[in-house]
């Protein structure tokens, strides 16, 4: 245990929403493999690094085990890695560097065995805007890939078998410019940018629900406008960033969009909702390894943020999110519990060392 909260302790350390960083976290676990005599490679995305490592034969049921270690951006003191109680605080702790830190502890377990083949996967973009040139899309398409994938964003010990997709669009109101002394006499762009969000949160795709989900997530991220204090704003762009359900399609969401007055959609990128059968052997191993951790049985969830899953699920390998439990992530107080980080560490390891009776059964 001492190992397991000193390694995500140090990966906490580094401020991996800045490259210099990322690249010393990265050095960091490349060096930490190899002291473990794990050969370890790192290739480059976007300038960025891509983390490989393989264990097991090379024959054989194969997992990978998928983590990024960038994170948003927070203050210095989010940095420094504090224990209270139960709970490991700091950016990163729980999306997702206490999981990271599980994940190379059980991978470095399994240098030895010779019955499932692990690999390891570590990107540096997952909080990324990128649309394209991806660390874990270069993953899988270097044939980096299994018969079945995890990746440890947080889940509380449940296993994610669904994410919402994405579907980011820029969007430019114009209005009229006056006199800043008398704003009647002109159309200010920035409020209606207000009321164009607000009519988005209106629109039909707002108010649908699925099975694992209530609604789409809807966020105006950020806002551009105005030109000068005492001058009426005549444009205005905002970023809005919507989580769409499994099911929904973004060309009608989009479509929706457009269709709403006094806008122009300059923009829009999208990523696809993961979704992975709950009935896949793999799952139903997994669920069994995380049983004993869990009062209850342990549920398949729904998960409102994108997941780098769907670069392996485009290549047709089943990819889920599970991770420990915890909470605060993207905000000031993110925590990972340290009982939750051993009990993931021990389902991983349980999961793994199962897998290949549970094809044979």
């Amino acid at each position: 245990m001492d190992q397991l909260v000193a390694l995500a302790q140090r990966l906490i350390g580094y401020d991996t929403s800045q490259p210099e960083p990322i690249h010393e976290a990265a050095g960091f676990i490349k060096g930490w493999l190899e002291a473990r005599e794990i050969e370890a490679r790192q290739d480059w995305v976007r300038e960025l690094p891509v983390t490989f490592a393989e264990v097991g034969p090379a024959e054989g049921p194969c997992v990978v085990l998928h983590g990024h270690i960038d994170v948003v951006p927070g203050h210095p003191e989010q940095f420094e890695a504090r224990v209270e109680g139960d709970r490991l605080v700091g950016r990163g702790a729980y999306d997702m560097k206490g999981a990271l830190a599980a994940m190379l502890v059980v991978f470095a377990g399994l240098s030895e065995q010779d019955e499932v083949r692990v690999r390891l996967g570590v990107v540096a973009d997952e909080e990324s805007e990128e649309d394209s040139d991806r660390g874990s899309d270069h993953l899988v398409d270097s044939g980096f890939i299994g018969d079945f994938a995890i990746t440890g964003e947080p889940t509380d010990l449940h296993i994610g078998v669904e994410a919402k997709g994405v579907l980011a669009i820029r969007i430019e109101v114009q209005g009229r410019a006056a006199h800043g002394a008398r704003p009647w006499e002109g159309d200010n762009a920035v409020l209606k940018a207000l009321d164009v969000f607000r009519s988005i949160q209106s629109l039909p795709f707002a108010r649908e629900s699925s099975e694992l989900f209530d609604r789409p997530s809807i966020n105006l991220g950020r806002i551009w406008g105005g030109d000068a204090l005492n001058k009426v704003p005549d444009r205005c762009v905002i970023d809005v960033d919507i989580r769409y359900l499994p099911g929904q399609e973004p060309e009608g969401l989009l479509a929706q969009v457009e269709d709403l007055p006094d806008c122009e959609v300059l923009s829009s990128f999208t990523r696809p909702p993961a979704i992975v059968e709950r009935d896949s052997p793999f799952v139903r191993a997994l669920r069994e390894a995380v049983a004993p951790h869990h009062a209850e049985e342990p549920m398949s969830v729904g998960r409102d943020g994108a997941s780098d899953a769907v670069s392996f699920q485009r290549l047709g390998v089943p990819a889920v999110e599970f991770g420990p439990v915890g909470g605060g992530h993207h905000g000031p107080e993110e925590w990972v519990s340290l009982s939750s980080l051993q009990s993931y560490r021990d389902a991983l390891d349980s999961f793994l060392r199962s897998v290949p009776h549970r094809l044979r059964g």
